[in-house]
C-alpha cells in the first residue's frame, strides 16, 4: 500500500513541479530537460537488468509510443499547467481512461455494456462541470489550457491501443526507456529552439530535476515493481488518487485554491472512469479469488 500511495504522490506532484518550472523553462524546454533526465537514469537499470535486444528490435513502434505517449502529451499538458493551477490540470490528466475506452469503441470496434457508456458520459460529464464557467478563449483565458490537456489525455488513449497491440511482449523497462529514449531525440532540436532567453533559477532547475529522477524515473520504477506483485486490476486503480495529490500538493506548497467545482468534477471524472473502465469490478473479483 505504501507503493501504491507513492505512485499516485509522485505523479500528482509531477504538475506541481510542472507547475512551478514551466514559466522559466518554457512547456517544449521543460519536456525536453525532464525526459532526458528521466531516460538517462533508467538507462543504468535497464543495462543491469536487460539488453537492448528487445529495444532495436522493435525501434519503430518504440519511437511512435515515444511521440504520443510522452512527448507530444507532456509538451500540451506543460503548456495546460502554465495557465491553470497544478490541481485542476491533474484533474484533466484523469480523462485519459475515458478517451482510451472512447477510441476503442468508436474507432476499433471494442465491445462496450451500456454501464460502461453511461460512466463515459459521466465522465465527460465531469469535465463539463470542470470546466464550467472556467473556459474562455478570450485573451488571458484558460480555454486554450483545457483543450490542450485534453488533448494530451487522447494521446494517451492513442499510445494505449497501440502499446496493446504492437508492443505487449516488450518488457516495461525496455519500454519505457526506449520511448523516453525516443522522446528525448524528438525534443533536442524544439527544445533548444525554444530554450529560454535567461537562465532558469535554482527553483526552476530542481522543479524539472525532480520532475525527471522522481515524478518520471522513480515513479515508473515503482509502478513496475507493483505491476508485478499486484497486477494490471489492482494497480491501475493508482489513477483514482492522482487528482487527490495534484489538489494536495498545489494548495500546501503554492497556495493554490480547492474550489467545490474541482471536488465535484474530479468526483465525477474518477466515478465514470471507474464504470467505463470496470476496474472497481474488477478489484471486487480479485478480492473475492483471495
Amino acid at each position: 500500500m505504501i507503493e501504491f500511495i507513492s505512485i499516485a504522490a509522485l505523479w500528482g506532484g509531477s504538475f506541481l513541479f510542472m507547475r512551478v518550472a514551466v514559466p522559466e523553462f518554457g512547456p517544449i524546454s521543460l519536456i525536453a530537460v525532464r525526459v532526458a533526465v528521466a531516460c538517462v537514469a533508467l538507462i543504468p537499470l535497464l543495462l543491469t537488468v536487460n539488453d537492448l535486444s528487445e529495444i532495436k528490435k522493435n525501434l519503430k513502434p518504440i519511437a511512435f509510443v515515444g511521440l504520443t505517449n510522452y512527448a507530444l502529451p507532456f509538451c500540451l499538458l506543460a503548456y495546460t499547467t502554465l495557465h491553470v493551477t497544478a490541481g485542476f490540470a491533474s484533474i484533466i490528466n484523469s480523462t485519459a481512461p475515458l478517451f482510451t475506452a472512447l477510441i476503442g469503441w468508436l474507432w476499433l470496434n471494442e465491445t462496450m455494456l451500456p454501464h460502461q457508456i453511461a460512466g463515459l458520459l459521466l465522465g465527460f460529464g465531469g469535465v463539463a462541470i470542470l470546466g464550467w464557467g472556467n473556459i474562455s478563449f478570450k485573451p488571458g483565458g484558460g480555454g486554450l489550457a483545457v483543450v490542450s490537456g485534453l488533448s494530451a489525455t487522447f494521446l494517451y488513449g492513442m499510445a494505449t491501443h497501440f502499446t496493446r497491440r504492437r508492443l505487449s511482449n516488450i518488457s516495461p523497462l525496455s519500454l519505457t526507456a526506449g520511448s523516453l529514449g525516443a522522446a528525448s531525440l524528438f525534443l533536442v532540436v524544439p527544445g533548444i529552439l525554444s530554450a529560454p532567453q535567461t537562465v532558469p533559477g535554482t527553483k526552476a532547475w530542481g522543479a524539472v530535476i525532480l520532475l525527471g529522477l522522481a515524478s518520471t524515473a522513480l515513479a515508473f520504477m515503482l509502478f513496475f515493481r507493483l505491476l508485478k506483485k499486484w497486477g494490471t486490476t489492482r494497480t491501475i486503480a493508482v489513477g483514482f488518487l492522482i487528482p487527490v495529490f495534484g489538489m494536495l500538493w498545489g494548495k500546501i506548497f503554492l497556495g493554490e485554491p480547492i474550489t467545490l467545482q474541482m471536488v465535484l468534477g474530479a468526483a465525477v471524472i474518477i466515478c465514470g472512469t471507474s464504470m467505463t473502465s470496470g476496474v472497481l469490478h474488477l478489484l471486487r473479483r480479485a478480492d473475492a479469488q483471495e
